[in-house]
C-alpha cells in the first residue's frame, strides 16, 4: 500500500513541479564512532524555507493518507549492521488539520542509526526516502542513497567524521552546530570555543530571519493596500446596483453621445466625466488624510466616540435603505451643483460628476463610510486607495457604454430588483453597526454585547436577508415576488449557508470567517467553560507556586489557554522573576488584525506551546478607556494631545519608542525593556511567527 501511495504521489508530483525535489531539500551523509564496535550513520536535512518533511514516526492513516513518513534503510551491508531504532532531531511540531494528524519538521532536521561494526573493511548503501511538502503547492517524494565505507574506521583514533558533498549548490552544508553536536562525544572543543561557534551561527541565522520579517512586512503592507483597493472596487460595484446611481447610466451615457455631438466628442466627454468622479472621491480620501493625519486616522477606527458615531449612523442609513424616509443633502448644494454643470466645458463636466455624487449621496454615503473606517486602519494611504478603488468602479459603466453604446440595451431594466438591493444593503449595515458597537463595549467593559448576543444579532439578520430574497418576507414599498431568478435564488442560499454556520458560535466554536468583526470568544457570558474547558485560565499551562499566586488575578486568557497581562509593570515583573522573556503586544480591541492573530496564529500548534511556556505576554490595548488618576492626565508632545486614558500611554509608549502607531505590534523584550527583535506587524503566517519569536528566545537565553 505505502509503495502504491509512493508511486501516485511520485506521478502527480511529476505533472506537477517542473523543478526536483533536490531544490527543496539537501540531504548530507556523515558518520562518527561511539567505541571500537560500534558508531551512527548521521544524515543532516536542509529544508527549503516554507517546505516540511515528515517525522519518522509520522502515520499517514491517522493524516487521511496524507505524507510518506522519513525511512532509512540498508542495503548491500558487509560488516555492518543496524542496531536500535532511528533516531531523529528535533522533535516534531504536531499538525492537526482537516486531514488528521501529521508529525512534520522544517527548516532542518537529523537523523542518526546505530550500527554495529563487525569488521574492519565495513561497506554498504544507506538509503533515506521520504517526502517534502508545502501547503499551498503540494508533495514530492524523495530518495537518496549514500555509500558507507568504514574502510580502516575501527583503527581511526582522531575520529574524524566523513561528510559526503551535500546535493544542491545553492543550500549550505551542515552547519557548525550540526557538526560540533554529531561528534560532541570525540571532538575536544573549550567552552568559550563553542559559544563563539554557536554565537556565530546564531547571528547568520537571526540574519536570515530578519530578511524575511522585512520582506513579510513589505508584503503584508502592499498585500493590505491591494486588499482595500479590491475593496474599494467592490464597494464601488455595490453603489452601482443602487436606485440612486443605476438608472443614471443610461441617461448620462445618452447624454454625451447624443446627436448633437460627433461620436469622438461624446466618447472624450464621458471620459472625462469618468475621470472628473475620480477626482471627486479620491480627493475626499486625500482630504481626509490631511485633516486626521495619522493618529486621526487611527482615531476614525478605533476612537470610543467614533465608533458610537458609526453606530448611530450606520443604523440611521440601514433604515434609510430600508424604506423608512429618504436622507438627501440640502436641496441648495444640489441646485448650485446643478447649475454650475449647465455652462458646458471641462467645468461643466466636472460639476455634472459632482452633481451624481451629492444626488446619489443616499445610497453611496453609508458605503463610503464603510470603506473609509475600513480603510483607515492600513495607515495613510489606506482611505486614497480605497477611494481610488471605489471611483474607478463607479466611473467605469460611464466611459464604457459611452465608446460602445449599443452594449446599454443589455443592461437589466430598472425595477423591484433595485429596491431588493437597498433592502439587502440596508440589513447588512444593520449588521455591521454592532461592529461598533462592540468596539465601545470591549474598550469599556461593560460586558453588553457579549459574543453570544452579537453572534444571535447577525443570525436572525442575515435569516431575514435569506428569507427576504426567497421572497417571503416583504416590507411595504415591495412588490410581490411571482418568479424567483436563479440569481436571487443563489444569494438567498448563500445568506442561509451562513447563517446556519454562525449557529454553532453560539456555544463556543471558532468561527474563523468573522474574526476581528466579532468580540472574540474571551468576551463572552462565562468564557465558554462549559464547551473549551479552558475558562478562567483553566487551560493555562502556567504553573504558580504560592509566591506567585498573586499574579493569578492579574492574568487574562486571550484563546485556547494563553494567558496575559494588561499591566506593563505587573507583567514585567513576573518575567523578571521567572526569567523569561516578554511579547510586548500593542493591541485594540477595534483591531480586527489583532483578533485575527489570536484566532488562527497564536493557538497554531508552532506557536502556542512557545507563548505558553516560554514567554511572558503582555497586551496593551491603545484604545483602553480606564480613566487615568488627574495627577498622570498631562499633555503628550508625542500624542498631540492631553492623555486621559489608560491606552493613551500605551499609544504614546509606542509611538516615542518604536516611532509606530499600528496595531497589532510585536516586540520580544524583557523585565529591564531591552528590545530583541524589531516591531512587526499582522503576519497570518504562523510560521513567520514562529521564526520571529524563536530570534527573540534565542537572543534572550544569550544574555541570560
Amino acid at each position: 500500500m505505502r509503495k502504491l501511495i509512493l508511486f501516485f504521489t511520485f506521478f502527480i508530483s511529476t505533472l506537477s513541479f517542473a523543478q526536483p525535489w533536490k531544490d527543496y531539500i539537501n540531504l548530507s551523509f556523515s558518520t562518527q564512532k561511539i567505541d571500537d564496535q560500534t558508531a551512527y550513520l548521521i544524515v543532516n536535512v536542509k529544508i527549503k524555507d516554507g517546505w516540511h518533511i515528515f517525522s519518522k514516526d509520522h502515520d499517514p492513516n491517522k493524516a487521511d493518507f496524507v505524507g510518506l513518513p522519513t525511512e532509512v534503510s540498508l542495503h548491500d551491508a558487509n560488516g555492518v549492521k543496524f542496531i536500535g531504532k532511528l533516531e531523529e532531531s528535533p522533535k516534531p511540531t504536531v499538525i492537526k488539520d482537516e486531514f488528521g494528524t501529521s508529525l512534520e519538521i522544517v527548516n532542518h532536521a537529523t537523523f542518526k542509526q546505530k550500527v554495529r561494526i563487525t569488521k574492519d573493511n565495513a561497506t554498504g548503501t544507506l538509503l533515506i526516502e521520504g517526502q517534502t511538502c508545502k501547503d499551498e503547492v503540494g508533495c514530492l517524494p524523495w530518495e537518496r542513497e549514500f555509500k558507507i565505507d568504514l574502510k580502516g574506521y575501527l583503527k581511526d583514533k582522531a575520529n574524524a567524521p566523513t561528510v559526503e558533498k551535500a546535493d544542491a549548490e545553492q543550500v549550505t552544508t551542515p552547519t557548525v552546530n550540526d557538526l560540533v553536536k554529531a561528534n560532541k562525544d570525540s571532538v575536544n572543543l573549550k567552552d568559550d570555543t563553542l559559544k563563539e561557534l554557536d554565537t556565530s551561527v546564531n547571528k547568520s541565522e537571526v540574519q536570515k530571519i530578519d530578511k524575511l520579517e522585512s520582506n513579510v512586512v513589505k508584503d503584508d503592507a502592499k498585500g493590505s493596500f491591494w486588499l482595500i483597493f479590491l475593496l474599494g472596487i467592490g464597494s464601488g460595484l455595490i453603489a452601482l446596483l443602487t436606485p440612486c446611481i443605476f438608472p443614471m447610466i443610461p441617461m448620462t451615457v445618452s447624454f454625451f453621445t447624443n446627436a448633437k455631438k460627433s461620436r469622438r466628442k461624446g466618447i472624450i466627454d464621458a471620459m472625462i466625466y469618468g475621470l472628473s468622479i475620480m477626482v471627486i472621491y479620491v480627493g475626499i480620501g486625500v482630504l481626509l488624510t490631511l485633516l486626521l493625519g495619522k493618529t486621526g486616522l487611527n482615531d476614525l477606527s478605533t476612537n470610543i466616540w467614533m465608533n458610537l458615531i458609526f453606530f448611530a449612523v450606520f443604523v440611521i442609513f440601514a433604515f434609510s435603505f430600508l424604506g423608512a424616509f429618504e436622507i438627501q443633502l440640502p436641496t441648495s448644494w444640489t441646485n448650485s451643483a446643478d447649475k454650475k454643470a449647465d455652462k458646458g466645458g471641462l467645468v461643466g463636466i466636472f460639476f455634472m460628476a459632482f452633481t451624481l455624487a451629492l444626488v446619489s449621496f443616499s445610497c453611496t454615503g453609508p458605503i463610503v463610510g464603510t470603506l473609509i473606517v475600513e480603510a483607515s486602519q492600513t495607515g495613510l494611504w489606506g482611505p486614497i486607495i480605497g477611494m481610488l478603488g471605489f471611483s474607478f468602479a463607479l466611473a467605469f459603466p460611464f466611459s464604457l457604454f459611452a465608446i460602445f453604446p449599443g452594449w446599454l440595451s443589455s443592461l437589466p431594466q430598472s425595477g423591484g430588483w433595485l429596491n431588493s438591493v437597498k433592502v439587502v444593503l440596508g440589513l447588512m449595515e444593520l449588521a455591521l453597526a454592532f461592529k461598533f458597537l462592540s468596539g465601545v463595549d470591549l474598550a469599556y467593559h461593560w460586558g453588553i454585547l457579549t459574543r453570544e448576543i452579537f453572534i444571535a444579532i447577525w443570525i436572525v439578520l442575515f435569516g431575514i436577508t435569506g428569507f427576504y430574497l426567497l421572497g417571503k418576507i416583504r416590507f411595504s414599498h415591495d412588490s410581490v415576488t411571482e418568479k424567483l431568478s436563479v440569481t436571487r435564488f443563489m444569494f438567498a442560499t448563500v445568506f442561509l449557508i451562513f447563517t446556519v454556520y454562525l449557529i454553532p458560535g453560539m456555544f463556543g466554536a471558532p468561527l474563523k470567517l468573522i474574526d476581528g468583526v466579532a468580540p472574540p470568544r474571551n468576551h463572552s457570558e462565562d468564557n465558554f467553560k462549559f464547551v473549551t474547558g479552558y475558562g478562567n485560565g483553566g487551560g493555562s499551562s502556567i504553573a504558580l507556586n504560592d509566591s506567585l499566586s498573586r499574579f493569578t488575578s492579574q492574568m487574562h486568557e486571550v484563546n485556547a489557554g494563553i494567558m496575559v497581562f494588561h499591566d506593563l509593570e505587573v507583567g514585567r515583573e513576573y518575567a523578571k522573576i521567572v526569567n523569561k522573556p516578554i511579547l510586548l503586544d500593542f493591541t485594540g480591541y477595534a483591531c480586527a488584525n489583532c483578533r485575527r492573530t489570536e484566532s488562527t496564529v497564536w493557538p497554531d500548534d508552532r506557536v502556542r506551546p512557545m507563548l505558553m511556556n516560554d514567554f511572558v505576554i503582555i497586551s496593551l490595548y491603545v484604545d483602553d478607556k480606564t480613566p487615568l488618576p488627574k495627577e498622570e492626565q498631562v499633555y503628550s508632545k508625542y500624542l498631540e494631545s492631553t492623555k486621559r486614558y489608560k491606552g493613551h500611554n500605551w499609544s504614546e509608549m509606542e509611538i516615542k519608542k518604536y516611532n509606530q502607531f499600528s496595531q497589532p505590534l510585536y516586540i520580544v523584550t524583557d523585565a529591564e525593556g531591552n528590545d530583541y527583535t524589531k516591531p512587526i506587524g499582522y503576519t497570518g503566517d504562523p510560521e513567520v511567527y514562529r521564526s520571529f519569536l524563536q530570534e527573540g528566545l534565542n537572543k534572550f537565553k544569550e544574555k541570560h
